[in-house]
């Protein structure tokens, strides 16, 4: 696996499994990378082909490791995986390349871990739910923390904005965040595409952290001030 380095990054290359998340990211590397160039690389096929084979099998992973290569040849000195999906996929294809390689949602899961002992998880896609409980318990037996996690997956919110109908998806969601808000310490948000669901319940989750994974990776990589990669 990759080093990280005290040397700064010059050159972000994130890959995405949807285009629709590449605004989000270019307006966070505009506001915390000012200095770094930053390029896209997209595969939005990646998920549906999880979805239909069940699990991520060895083509998705040779898939994500091409990605990582491109990445590094394109001249990125660190790269973002910001699907956490493919988490389990990125992990083992980092060695594929000689730059520091991070999945999106290690930052989060560590600022979690760090906030309390209960953390709860939103998904509304089964292959994100799993590698995102998966992740935590690592994170949590690395640094010896006793958490205690209570998945929510919230069925027929992932349908409903794939059939164009957001404010079903952001209503299913908020409930689901409000309930789940009543029971744990802070709440992580599985899939960047909730993240939108946030401004519109801040009156209802008074102290309930929610963390979302774009802005916490993309913040960890500017206040590191080096390139990062998975541990």
């Amino acid at each position: 696996m990759s080093q990280a380095s005290d040397r700064p990054i010059k050159t972000l290359g994130l890959i995405h499994t949807s285009a629709t998340l590449i605004p989000v990211f270019n307006e966070l590397c505009k506001s915390y990378l000012p200095e770094v160039r930053c390029f896209n690389l997209v595969d939005d096929a990646l998920v549906g082909d999880i979805m239909r084979a069940g699990s991520i099998q060895p083509g998705i992973r040779r898939r994500v490791a091409s990605y990582l290569m491109a990445g590094e040849q394109a001249g990125a000195d660190q790269l973002l995986v910001t699907c956490s999906s493919i988490g389990p996929a990125v992990e083992w294809a980092s060695s594929s390349v000689s730059v520091p390689v991070m999945r999106v949602d290690q930052p989060m899961a560590d600022q979690a871990i760090g906030i309390g002992h209960q953390i709860g998880v939103v998904a509304t896609l089964p292959t994100t739910l799993n590698p995102t409980l998966d992740l935590i318990e690592r994170r949590s037996a690395r640094v010896c923390a006793q958490t205690k996690v209570r998945d929510v997956l919230v069925e027929g919110a992932f349908d409903a904005l794939m059939a164009q109908d957001p404010e079903l998806h952001d209503r299913l969601v908020g409930e689901a965040l409000i309930q789940l808000s009543k029971q744990v310490d802070v709440i992580v948000l599985a899939q960047a595409s909730m993240a939108r669901v946030i401004p519109s319940i801040k009156g209802t989750i008074a102290t309930t952290p929610i963390l979302s994974s774009p802005e916490t990776a993309i913040r960890f990589l500017a206040e590191s001030g080096h390139r990062s990669t998975m541990e």
